[in-house]
């Protein structure tokens, strides 16, 4: 009995200061778990304090940034417009170029057909040259009807636009190898061979404005080539652009803008780079 007296006095306070140390590790760890968050709370709050400056900083300049890429596709859109205008305009031009061009042609080609009749005609009459001249009486009222004969002739000649006026005054007018005394016979070849001249010298002048006209035509047609390829590569750039921008925020509105912008000009663009490669 004394022994189990003696363990139990010796035992007892060595088990309560076990227990004692225990506790005081349990209210530690709990303390400690407590203290630990509110820490790392105000850590967070003294990091987001300090990296609150620079935040801001690198949402303004993305923001800059995107402004001004958004300004740039804007900017590269309208020059697109104003290109495909102006090619619209030159591709008019260019047409209205060729439809003078082709007047211009049809006249050349008429003037050739009057000078090779005039020719065909003043041929045959200067073979007739080689018969013998009809007599006449030489009389007053034969000359007179001769001069007639040559006014008529001259003026239904000037109808035919086969003289100029300036020729008609000439004939009229008796001067410049205009001869009314001569015989109805010799007058039909003067005449004619005029006429064939005067058709010359108009064909001549048709070729020269229908070779101008094609020139004309010819630069009308490669200047608005060139605006069309030029609006079409301005329009793809201006679309590729605007890919390039960042994700939408604050200043999406010009970036919308310029593509539905950008939308309507590929749309004829695109038109005049099929009709050419057609």
């Amino acid at each position: 009995m004394e022994r189990v007296l003696y363990y139990f006095l010796i035992d007892v306070p060595r088990a309560m200061t076990i227990w004692v140390v225990l506790m005081g590790l349990a209210a530690a760890a709990t303390v400690g778990l407590f203290i630990r968050p509110q820490t790392n709370t105000a850590d967070s709050d003294r990091a987001g304090d300090a990296d609150g400056p620079s935040g801001d900083v690198a949402r303004r300049a993305a923001e800059l940034r995107r402004a001004r890429l958004a300004a740039r596709a804007l900017e590269l859109h309208r020059y697109a417009e104003e290109v495909a205008v102006a090619a619209e305009r030159s591709a008019v031009t260019a047409q209205r170029r060729r439809d003078e061009w082709l007047k211009a042609q049809e006249e050349a080609e008429a003037a050739w057909q009057a000078y090779e009749a005039a020719d065909a005609a003043a041929r045959r009459v200067e073979a007739a040259a080689v018969l013998p001249e009809p007599r006449t009486p030489r009389t007053p009222a034969e000359y007179a009807d001769r001069e007639r004969y040559l006014h008529r002739a001259a003026m239904a000649a000037c109808c035919r636009k086969e003289l100029s006026v300036l020729q008609l005054s000439d004939a009229l007018a008796h001067r410049n190898g205009w001869d009314p005394r001569r015989h109805p016979v010799e007058q039909e070849i003067v005449l004619r061979r005029a006429a064939r001249d005067t058709l010359f010298a108009a064909h001549r002048a048709a070729a020269e404005r229908e070779r101008m006209a094609w020139r004309d035509a010819e630069i009308a047609a490669e200047a608005a080539r060139s605006l069309r390829q030029e609006a079409f590569t301005a329009a793809v750039r201006a679309e590729e652009f605007r890919r390039w921008l960042p994700a939408p925020g604050t200043s999406a509105e010009p970036t919308d803008h310029a593509a539905g912008r950008a939308g309507r000009l590929l749309g004829p663009v695109l038109r005049w780079r099929a009709a050419r490669a057609g």
